[in-house]
């Protein structure tokens, strides 16, 4: 319990998780999403792993990131008190709407990897 209390003690990693209660992600989309470095986003996945608040897959080339099954069943509460906050506040909402327009849009890793200044772009207006 101590080790998902400290991860949840830095904002960032609150952004993350956020995002990844609704969403299966991969670090670029995270890093575009959040506008945060890859290895800042890969370092607080890799807390958020180690303390079995998410899991990630393997997908070809590509890591996709949600949250642990096991994680959401055994901290119900928590959940509930993190979303509930997360609705309150404009930062995190700000993200998740970021993440829905994302989502909507007909763009994916792919064109992060050949073109994020377009994604970057369609985000900045999707605000």
């Amino acid at each position: 319990m101590i080790e998902i209390f400290k991860a949840l003690g830095d904002e960032n990693r609150l952004r993350i998780l956020n995002i990844l209660m609704g969403y299966e992600l991969c670090v670029c989309e995270l890093e575009v999403l959040l506008e945060m470095t890859q290895s800042n986003v890969s370092r607080h996945l890799g807390k958020l792993k180690s303390n079995g608040s998410i899991t990630a897959s393997k997908d070809a080339q590509w890591i996709h990131y949600k949250l642990s099954d096991i994680f959401v069943d055994e901290n119900e509460l928590l959940i509930r008190y993190l979303e509930l906050n997360f609705n309150k506040n404009s930062l995190f909402e700000n993200d998740l709407n970021r993440c829905i327009a994302y989502k909507n849009s007909n763009y994916d890793c792919q064109t992060i990897r050949s073109d994020k200044n377009l994604v970057l772009k369609f985000l900045k207006n999707a605000k």
